[in-house]
């Protein structure tokens, strides 16, 4: 299914590189691994290759996937996220929807937590929801539209930077 040096996406952990394919003998059965270093973190992953499906390893998405996504991702900026749950209930849901090898999936923990952190500070749990999303998405979306993560990055938090307050004698503030 894939060889070594092609570029993946395992769920949950960002873009990788499949470094090489090992066998190894476990329980007297010869089983094949994806030896991939994923690389944001540069931590090296070994996975089945019987299981590669599975477990959610894919290849990147497409230049026309990737370009609706960050699309999306400039859409209504202005639309409103149902809160009403507590923290603690969100932060499950979206930790859950960060392990899907769905890149759309993800991209809308990170709208969602970016149109949440426009009305309210987000609690810490959330920040760090937000940071893994932002990693997960600005990596995936520079190596397949060959773009800066960090300037997807700044453009969305600019983009989503809580509104501006007419303060008195029309200074703005902050």
């Amino acid at each position: 299914m894939f060889k070594a040096d092609n570029l993946v996406v395992y769920p949950a952990q960002g873009v990788g590189q499949i470094e090489r394919i090992d066998q190894k003998n476990i329980g007297g059965v010869d089983c094949d691994f994806y030896i991939v270093r994923i690389r944001s973190n540069n931590i090296t992953l070994m996975v089945p290759v019987q299981n590669a499906v599975n477990v959610g390893l894919r290849s990147l998405v497409s230049k026309a996937q990737a370009q609706s996504i960050l699309e999306s991702l400039h859409g209504d900026i202005e639309q409103t996220v149902f809160i009403g749950q507590n923290w603690n209930r969100r932060f499950r849901e979206y930790s859950e929807r960060l392990k899907s090898p769905d890149l759309a999936v993800v991209s809308e923990v990170l709208r969602e937590l970016l149109l949440i952190g426009r009305s309210k500070e987000l609690s810490f749990g959330e920040r760090r929801l937000l940071e893994q999303a932002m990693s997960l998405v600005s990596g995936e979306l520079a190596e397949v539209l060959a773009i800066s993560a960090s300037g997807i990055r700044d453009d969305l938090l600019e983009l989503y930077a809580p509104p501006e307050l007419e303060g008195e004698a029309g200074q703005k503030t902050v």
